[in-house]
């Protein structure tokens, strides 16, 4: 097919006839985007509270953060990790001085995070085990949790959904409630290495740990010798008004997965590990190409700069607390089509009391895009540098689209 026989279709036409069919899209060709709006290519404007999945953290195409990202791309966008450069170093040293004294290993994605937070629970067992490995391995993690899609994340995804059509997954993960410290407490044995969870479960619903929880997890995992392995790929940079959704509830994790909202865009993952566990990955124990390349770390740094400089953990917690009391009122005034209104900054979920599509689609028509999670919940995640404005707005969507107006 000549170039000009490509551009006279469609991009829909395109996508329907040469990119998998994995994913449910919306009928919707997104071509621009500023700040907490985005633009179809019909030029209408939408009030965009997908976030590229929490990805955005500074909405679309912030000033500073494209400067960053133009500047390095034209002075030094790969090196490989045989190399040091300067930015994948002061990232470094950012994180850790937000997470605690440790050593960060940088990647490309959550899933990636997370299979590294899986590798080094590996590790731990072995050291636990005297050397000997295959003895101590198991991870405990929760029900309904969500880690990726690797071979790793989607065994530590007890979601059928997720696992269907690829067994035998990877041995070694066993499942409490989450919430419940009894049954995790109760699958504790000789063989396990780690527990990991969510700080809160994005992808199945917003369910929130609750400090008790999260506190009696640390205690269990101090008092087994077990590492505690958070996954805040979602929940964390900002999002629920701290860096980290873990200080909210004064613990101390042993290694955190993280992403999305990092690189504000650009594709970057880390696994921060505590210092008493920082020298179980050696040489040749893990790797990638593309991981904390020149570039992604520079637009990291520069979501990080931002976050700083505009006080947008700040904003988060003040305009966040009026925003979901509006949002908690929807079940009150629609109790027949909102169940409850749950979550934490700006990382909340409406649970639907019915089948979540027509909401979409009608959230959708009036301006306003979100993504689903879990059983019939719709996610709301605006970009940390929402206004108040554009949060009223999208309370005031909510209740047109929930009336029929």
């Amino acid at each position: 097919m000549k170039v000009s026989e490509i551009t006279r279709l469609s991009t829909a036409d395109l996508y329907d006839a040469h990119v998998l069919k994995n994913y449910p899209r919306q009928p919707l060709t997104l071509v621009r985007g500023s700040g907490a709006r985005v633009w179809d290519d019909a030029g209408r404007s939408y009030l965009d509270f997908t976030s590229g999945i929490a990805v955005n953290a500074l909405g679309h195409c912030h000033p500073q953060w494209v400067a960053a990202v133009q500047r390095q791309a034209g002075e030094l966008i790969h090196t490989s990790n045989l190399f040091r450069h300067p930015n994948q170093a002061e990232l470094a040293r950012q994180l850790v001085g937000l997470a605690g004294p440790g050593r960060v290993f940088f990647c490309n994605s959550g899933a990636e995070a997370n299979e590294a937070l899986i590798k080094l629970a590996r590790l731990h067992g072995m050291k636990k085990a005297g050397g000997e490995e295959g003895r101590c391995f198991k991870i405990i993690c929760a029900k309904n949790a969500f880690h990726g899609r690797t071979f790793g994340g989607m065994s530590a995804t007890p979601q059928e959904k997720i696992q269907k059509g690829f067994r035998p997954l990877v041995p070694g993960f066993a499942f409490g409630e989450l919430n419940n410290l009894a049954s995790f407490a109760a699958l504790v044995d000789d063989a396990t290495a780690a527990i990991f969870v969510e700080t809160i479960q994005g992808e199945s619903g917003i369910n929130v740990c609750t400090p008790e929880f999260l506190r009696g997890l640390r205690e269990l995992c101090t008092r087994h010798n077990l590492l505690l392995l958070l996954d805040e790929v979602q929940c964390g940079v900002g999002r629920t008004g701290k860096f980290f959704a873990f200080e909210h509830h004064g613990v101390q994790p042993d290694a955190i997965g993280m992403a999305k909202g990092l690189g504000g865009g650009m594709p970057i993952g880390a696994m921060w590990v505590r210092e008493n566990a920082a020298d179980l990955f050696q040489p040749g124990s893990h790797g990638t190409t593309f991981g904390g390349t020149p570039l992604a770390c520079a637009a990291a740094l520069a979501v990080l700069e931002v976050i700083e400089k505009e006080k947008l953990l700040e904003k988060v917690t003040a305009q966040s607390a009026p925003w979901l009391a509006a949002l908690q009122k929807l079940a009150v005034n629609f109790p027949d089509k909102v169940a409850s209104v749950r979550g934490l900054g700006y990382l909340v979920g409406v649970q639907m009391a019915g089948d979540l599509a027509p909401t979409i689609a009608a959230l959708r028509e009036r301006g306003l895009l979100v993504p689903a999670s879990g059983n019939n919940v719709i996610r709301l995640l605006p970009p940390l540098t929402a206004t108040p404005a554009e949060l009223a707005q999208s309370v005031e969507i909510f209740r047109a689209a929930l009336g029929g107006a």
